[in-house]
């Protein structure tokens, strides 16, 4: 079931129409789900990326780069790049930027890669992030594929480097017990059986040689935080 839900999402992802509609009232649903909205989840990945300022940072499945945009604005970083597998969604980045007007394109780059296959060398990069991105992987075998995306996340990453995600979850360490079975059923039903509880997170960055693991939930939402030693 992850498997099928992971790629009606990358096809969905890769929709002329939803690419146009994801900042323009698509990603504000997000908020259902507990996400606290795209100024403060920045603010909460700043405040994680403090060892990486001055450094390159990778925004992977950006999407139209929400927050691409944001960091690039921000000056903290010497380079900012955009990366997404929809040639769509990087249409819509572009489109926003050129209507901004006070984006350097100077430091901010648009790149079209696999997640998967990270086109840079290792230990080249010194923050990633992934917004609202792990449940929209392609997972044709699940923990296997998780575990090799972030393991090449853990490839480009400096030593010292940090890599900060979103997600939705399952349920929260919080929902009572009783209630986690209906939500699973509910989420099958939606297509959306590829979101993970916050140990299968924390899991998958150790087991990838990722440590520091922190986290920030509210209800569904996780923003977690790993650091290449």
């Amino acid at each position: 079931m992850r498997c099928y839900a992971s790629s009606v999402i990358v096809n969905l992802c890769r929709s002329p129409l939803i690419s146009f509609l994801y900042e323009r009232g698509w990603r504000q649903n997000f908020s259902r789900s507990g996400f606290p909205g795209p100024d403060e989840e920045f603010r909460m990945a700043q405040e994680y990326f403090k060892p990486a300022e001055g450094g390159l940072l990778v925004d992977v499945s950006c999407g139209s780069g929400l927050f691409s945009r944001k960091f690039a604005k921000s000056g903290t970083y010497s380079e900012v790049v955009a990366l997404d597998f929809s040639e769509n969604m990087l249409r819509q980045c572009y489109d926003f930027i050129k209507a901004d007007g006070t984006i350097s394109e100077e430091n901010l780059a648009l790149v079209r890669a696999d997640v998967s296959r990270l086109p840079f060398a290792s230990g080249s990069v010194d923050a990633v992030h992934a917004g609202a991105a792990l449940h929209c992987w392609p997972a044709p075998s699940n923990a296997v594929s998780y575990h090799a995306i972030i393991s090449e996340i853990c490839r480009v990453l400096r030593s010292g480097g940090v890599f900060v995600g979103t997600t939705f979850l399952r349920y929260s360490s919080s929902m009572p017990a009783i209630a986690r079975p209906l939500r699973q059923l509910w989420q099958q039903f939606m297509a959306r059986s590829n979101y993970y509880i916050e140990e299968e997170i924390e899991d998958l960055c150790m087991s990838c040689g990722l440590t520091n693991y922190t986290k920030n939930v509210q209800r569904s939402f996780i923003m977690f935080s790993a650091q290449k030693p």
